[in-house]
């Protein structure tokens, strides 16, 4: 009996399914016309709250690594899950405008109804080059849902 363990030679989808689960996406940028959209994705709303933070960390400074030397806790809240989604990716741009905090990374999150608390970590932005962009967060073509086993959110940065 001849046995096929490659299941790739039956369907040549499942190669790249596997490659793509492998490398799970947290985000992606879409294609707009004058601003920078785009899609984060998570198994819970924390993973994808803070999938979307590594989005707009990523339009913010690019690629940059900033280091974690000062720890923050943020708490917000919103009138529906979108309101929170907005209100909370708005601090990360106030803390930076405001407080010339720049996050790098969330180390806890917890969301409840519609409150979330968050220790976050950065540094300052005067210890980095880069270029900030992005003005404001948009409600425009916003979404936050649940499909099959999976959250996506979606959002355009106004630049």
């Amino acid at each position: 009996m001849l046995k096929n363990s490659n299941s790739s030679a039956r369907n040549p989808n499942i190669l790249e399914d596997k490659i793509e689960n492998k490398n799970a996406k947290k985000f992606k940028f879409l294609e707009h016309t004058a601003d920078i959209k785009f899609q984060a994705f998570g198994k819970n709303l924390e993973e994808v709250f803070k999938n979307s933070f590594l989005a707009l960390k990523e339009s913010i400074c690019d690629k940059i690594i900033v280091k974690g030397k000062i720890s923050r806790e943020i708490n917000i809240a919103g009138k529906d899950k979108e309101a929170l989604l907005y209100n909370f990716l708005e601090e990360f741009l106030f803390l930076l405008d405001a407080e010339n905090f720049l996050p790098s990374k969330i180390k806890k999150i917890k969301i409840v109804e519609n409150k979330l608390s968050a220790k976050i970590t950065g540094d300052s932005a005067e210890n980095y080059r880069f270029t900030n962009k992005v003005k404001a967060i948009t409600y425009n073509q916003m979404f936050l849902k649940k499909e099959l086993k999976r959250w996506v959110i979606q959002v355009v940065l106004d630049v």
